[in-house]
């Protein structure tokens, strides 16, 4: 499915077109976003942060498959929310069911960066499989 979902109807923001880099906290693993691999996978929308977490080994769970269907991909945008992608309803009815939301709080799966510059993107620990990191 690739970051679609067939009952919301909408259309999916321009991935970068530039290089730039993502910090994932509280890991401290900054990966460089090379636009002309995107999209890496299938999961969540093309070039989007699940997308480029899940190609660099990043570990966020994403229950529905990155397809804005639940909240299990929430993450904090620390440095460059402004050069996301604007949230849409459905992203942001899901993001309601979150805990622990802040103002800087998306969905990993819906939000696109345009590269514009670099990011700091927090996993929160409840949404991290620390089995899975090997730790």
């Amino acid at each position: 499915m690739g970051g679609t979902n067939p009952y919301v109807n909408q259309e999916a923001p321009a991935p970068a077109t530039q290089k730039f880099t993502i910090t994932f906290l509280p890991m401290n693993v900054t990966v460089e976003v090379d636009p002309e691999k995107i999209p890496y996978g299938v999961t969540g929308l093309p070039g989007s942060i699940l997308d480029i977490a899940l190609a660099h080994g990043i570990a966020i769970d994403h229950a529905c498959g990155g397809v804005c269907a639940c909240s299990t991909c929430h993450c904090i945008v620390r440095e460059g929310l402004e050069t996301i992608s604007e949230i849409s309803d459905a992203e942001d009815e899901e993001l309601s069911f979150a805990p622990g939301l802040t103002p800087n709080s998306r969905l990993s799966c819906q939000s696109v960066p345009n590269g514009e510059r670099s990011l700091v993107v927090e996993i929160p620990n409840w949404n991290r499989n620390v089995v899975r990191e090997g730790h």
